[in-house]
């Protein structure tokens, strides 16, 4: 345990992306609670963290470093030039890689908090870290990192927080200039869809089709004439092109936005959100938004949208979940479809599901 009277330095590496990032929000209002002299920095590698953190009242300074871009020895030295400035370095749930157990180690805090993963823990160097807990599968990720939280200042939680997401004046006036410019007025039916997720070690086999979500749009459209926005990043372009096309209505707008708080801003405003599980499955959860979620091999347990009305949509297979917090990448081990779990989720059903949520809308 650590004295919480002391001024403690702590360090948030939160590397491994947006939606990990988010559900460890409610975590920096713990360590701020439980350490009131801290000065709490994070070490981020994407923008869409930055602008997140840059917003929250609990963190002081991010150390913003893109390792992806960067070679061996740039890392090395950005890292090293961290070395003794912390007292805790507290590894994000998940981040089951040995890059950044090393990255923890070599910053140097004398307490390094992680989690203790049920698989490929020791070859991933989890033994880098001095301060863990074991991992649940049937804990979401918002109280693994609350366990972790609990270790280092000895205090039990009495009621998690939500999700942490703040806007500034900026971004609100870029909701209502979007809004206006593309006719949605306050009676519209809005209804965001997220085709996309991180396509990183083969996870994009978590995606529910464009064809899907356009035959979806469709239904909305004709039974509820609803206004169907469509959210992504500049990657995900031609999955957006591809469900407008598919549909071919003028109900549906991909939404374009130059930063992560504009994509947040226009989410703000629908009425409902369906989406792959994603970074913006957990920044509707931020935002209170009703949320249906279309989860494959992911363990639901894990990331369902939190303290928010939501809905999963699965198949519930024998064989799922098999997706597990490893460098591994996804695979699927079925011999008749691959990734039947997300492949053959009928949109009837998010349909049905969907129209639970609008009942008051005709």
């Amino acid at each position: 345990m650590i004295n919480s009277t002391d001024k403690t330095r702590i360090l948030v590496i939160a590397l491994s992306g947006i939606g990990d990032a988010l559900m460890f929000t409610p975590s920096l209002i713990k360590l701020k609670e439980d350490f009131p002299h801290s000065e709490i920095d994070a070490l981020v590698m994407f923008g869409g963290v930055k602008d997140i953190y840059q917003t929250l009242p609990q963190i002081n300074n991010i150390h913003h470093f893109d390792f992806l871009k960067k070679s061996k020895a740039e890392a090395l030295k950005f890292v090293l030039s961290l070395r003794g400035k912390y007292d805790i370095s507290i590894n994000v749930y998940p981040s089951n890689r040995k890059e950044y157990n090393l990255i923890s180690f070599l910053i140097g805090a004398s307490k390094r908090s992680a989690v203790q993963y049920l698989r490929k823990d020791f070859i991933n160097l989890g033994f880098l870290n001095n301060y863990r807990v074991l991992e649940n599968d049937n804990f979401h990720n918002v109280d693994e990192n609350i366990l972790m939280c609990e270790k280092l200042s000895g205090k039990k939680s009495f009621g998690i927080q939500p999700l942490q997401f703040n806007f500034s004046e900026t971004s609100k006036l870029y909701q209502e200039k979007f809004l206006s410019a593309n006719g949605i007025s306050n009676d519209d039916l809005v209804i965001g869809f997220h085709p996309g997720c991180s396509a990183l070690k083969n996870h994009d086999k978590r995606r529910w089709s464009t064809k899907n979500f356009a035959e979806l749009a469709k239904l909305l459209i004709k039974n509820k004439n609803a206004k169907i926005l469509i959210f992504g990043g500049k990657e995900e372009l031609y999955l957006k092109q591809e469900i407008i096309s598919y549909a071919s209505n003028k109900n549906i707008i991909g939404v374009e936005t130059s930063s992560l708080e504009e994509t947040a801003s226009v989410m703000k405003r629908c009425n409902l959100f369906i989406t792959n599980d994603s970074s913006l499955m957990h920044v509707a959860s931020a935002l209170q938004l009703n949320v249906i979620a279309l989860i494959g091999p992911t363990n639901p347990k894990y990331i369902s949208p939190w303290q928010t009305k939501h809905s999963i949509i699965s198949l519930n297979l024998e064989c799922a979940p098999c997706f597990y917090y490893s460098p591994k990448p996804l695979s699927c081990a079925r011999k008749d479809v691959q990734f039947k779990c997300i492949v053959e989720l009928p949109f009837q059903l998010v349909y049905d599901e969907a129209l639970k949520y609008l009942g008051n809308y005709k």
